[in-house]
């Protein structure tokens, strides 16, 4: 449900600088982001569509198509990539949640300059060769890939919690 237009130039560099903006302990910044716009998209999708058939055997027509069109149910899809920097101090798992707030902070700014966004990872995300077709090096890992573009219709919200089932009060360690 997100078409063209998507944004410009000045609106990405503006999503990026929001996404930026996350904790970031030690200043490592162990993130970047991997633009997938144009007709870089269908190139991605012939790669996904290669590469599941590759490790999975014959894809049907279905299964190709689907993979064909990963890439390209947006106008823009940025890669949120993790990528672990050497520190004595910072846990890797902390700057896995920096990349992770990086996802959280471009979704937010795509809504606020009045696009929608999707965040979603995938099987391509937890597969060492997909991801390097995607532009990873090997020790980097996906976040988040953000779906951007101009929402079309309407969709209704998914059902959430309410706050009284997910939260309580700290009432001592558990009980082993």
């Amino acid at each position: 449900m997100l078409k063209e237009p998507g944004p410009d130039g000045n609106e990405i560099e503006t999503m990026i600088r929001i996404a930026a903006r996350v904790p970031d302990h030690g200043k490592l910044q162990p993130w970047r982001f991997i633009l997938y716009r144009g007709d870089m998209r269908h190139r991605v999708g012939e790669l996904l569509a290669g590469r599941l058939e590759e490790r999975d055997g014959p894809l049907t027509p279905g299964a190709r198509e689907k993979e064909l069109e990963r890439f390209t149910r947006a106008p823009l899809v940025i890669g949120v990539i993790s990528c672990p920097r050497e520190s004595d101090k910072i846990p890797q798992w902390e700057m896995f949640l920096s990349a992770g707030a990086a996802c959280m902070n471009l979704v937010h700014a795509a809504h606020a300059l009045g696009f929608g966004a999707n965040w979603i990872t995938n099987w391509y995300s937890e597969d060492a060769e997909a991801r390097r077709l995607l532009g990873l090096k090997p020790e980097e890992r996906v976040a988040g890939f953000v779906h951007v573009g101009t929402v079309e219709g309407t969709r209704p919200d998914r059902p959430r919690p309410e706050p009284a089932d997910v939260m309580s009060d700290y009432s001592g360690p558990e009980e082993a």
